[in-house]
């Protein structure tokens, strides 16, 4: 049981690291403080693979219509993908990412809403931040020199996620066998040097909680490790950019109610202050920050 005098020693045992400050900049004009305000992104899937069903846009309308929605409910990015990171998914190739991706990312633009893109494939990259993608969320580690390359001609941002593989849909396992944080930070440091190099300074790091892993699959493991990270992604804004979270589901504990599990999640995320929260609750999602902002 998460006790407050787990949260104390945590404090206690990393006190630099809790008053750290993150780099803020701009997206399509936009300016975000996440020093002082937390980001909202919202997840707009054009896979009929992708299971949370809300979520799922199997058409460019009903793709714009929900980004259009996301953002009026206070989502300040729009986050868009077109092939599900579920190890059971059909794999999705580069061409049918681009027709599906790139009307919903103009539209989106054009209404002046900043939207991300999720892929590994660098053809992807290209065509997306040629449409107009403000942010690639990377969920791959090969062809990386390429892609912060088009990220930085395009002055566009990158969410580095973290993947113990080539890509999310070819993942290992992830190493459960000491403190995450050290690990994680390791593999941060060398792709924002990579990412520097190649003229990117807009960075996010991402955990990569949401991804598929084999020794994952136990429910208590799986969320016990979740809720580790969250709230230790403080310690992670000690290389001095923002933290973006997917929250997760935990269908096994919450069953009907999962819909409710990335508002708790949140809870969480936010204990560890993250600044970007990745979710498919929008609105739920922003109820939260606003009711612990309020306290």
């Amino acid at each position: 049981m998460l006790s407050l005098e787990q949260l104390s020693e945590l404090i206690v045992q990393n006190r630099a690291a809790a008053s750290a400050r993150v780099r803020e900049f701009s997206l399509g004009g936009k300016k975000l403080n996440f020093n002082s305000q937390p980001a909202i992104m919202g997840v707009v899937n054009l896979s009929a693979d992708s299971w949370y069903r809300e979520s799922v846009c199997l058409s460019a309308d009903s793709a714009i219509q929900r980004g259009k929605v996301l953002a009026a409910q206070g989502a300040q990015i729009i986050d868009v993908g077109a092939e599900s990171t579920l190890a059971h998914a059909a794999r999705v190739g580069d061409a049918a990412q681009k027709s599906k991706l790139i009307p919903v990312i103009k539209e989106l633009r054009a209404a002046k809403i900043l939207v991300s893109v999720e892929t590994y494939s660098p053809a992807v990259t290209r065509a997306s931040l040629a449409a107009g993608a403000n942010v690639l969320n990377l969920t791959g580690t090969a062809g990386s020199k390429e892609i912060f390359k088009l990220v930085a001609d395009h002055d566009a941002a990158v969410i580095i996620c973290y993947v113990a593989g080539k890509n999310v849909r070819e993942v290992g396992d992830f190493d459960l066998s000491a403190d995450p944080i050290p690990m994680l930070r390791e593999f941060f440091a060398r792709q924002i040097e990579l990412a520097q190099k190649c003229g990117v300074e807009k960075i996010f790091l991402d955990p990569g909680l949401g991804f598929y892993y084999r020794n994952l699959q136990d429910s208590a493991v799986r969320v016990r490790h979740q809720m580790n990270v969250f709230l230790n992604t403080f310690r992670l804004r000690k290389l001095g950019f923002p933290i973006c979270h997917a929250l997760p589901h935990a269908f096994e504990f919450f069953g009907d109610e999962v819909r409710c599990a990335e508002p708790f999640f949140a809870v969480l995320a936010a204990l560890g202050k993250t600044d970007l929260f990745r979710t498919h609750e929008v609105p739920r999602i922003k109820a939260v920050m606003e009711t612990m902002k309020a306290f």
